[in-house]
């Protein structure tokens, strides 16, 4: 693959809003053109079928990429890139990303996905409700949703209930 760039150019990262669904699409063909163009992929558990399986989904939905040199006015095709909806721009100024924020997507990739970091409750696990109405109770996590959503069991009025709340209520035990 060729680079469009001069051995001692700088260049940067610029941020590209994609059409709904059609990174891949996009990527492909700013690759296509010799840009270099970044998505970092993240599994996602989805329901297909009746039965829930991982697939890889964009960390960024409709994101991506895309390194350009600075000394040149080498944006405009990007443009007209097949996918690609627009460059982020604020006002006359380019949407860009430093290097290093790049670079840390790429490190955290194991088989072209970005790796989740650690969670810190599991399931069973004891947990005091650290803020709120329930705040200095003991919980114990019943399952675990999306975006640090958890579902906890806890006594009230000699009742078992089960109750939804945010990771940032709870501190474990």
């Amino acid at each position: 693959m060729s680079d469009r760039r001069l051995p001692c150019a700088p260049s940067v990262w610029a941020v590209v809003n994609t059409q709904p669904s059609r990174e891949a699409l996009a990527l492909q063909h700013l690759r296509r053109q010799d840009f270099e163009a970044y998505c970092p992929m993240i599994s996602k558990r989805l329901k297909l079928a009746h039965r829930y399986t991982e697939v890889a989904r964009p960390l960024f939905p409709s994101y991506l990429f895309v390194r350009l040199a600075t000394d040149r006015n080498q944006w405009r095709p990007v443009l007209s890139t097949i996918g690609v909806r627009a460059l982020i721009r604020f006002g006359d100024q380019l949407g860009l990303v430093d290097d290093g924020f790049v670079d840390a997507l790429k490190q955290r990739e194991r088989d072209g996905l970005i790796a989740r970091p650690a969670k810190p409750f599991e399931v069973g696990q004891q947990v005091r409700m650290s803020s709120g109405p329930f705040d200095g109770l003991i919980a114990t996590i019943v399952s675990i949703g999306e975006k640090d959503r958890l579902v906890v069991l806890m006594e009230l009025l000699s009742r078992k209930v089960q109750v939804k709340v945010g990771t940032g209520q709870l501190s474990a035990i």
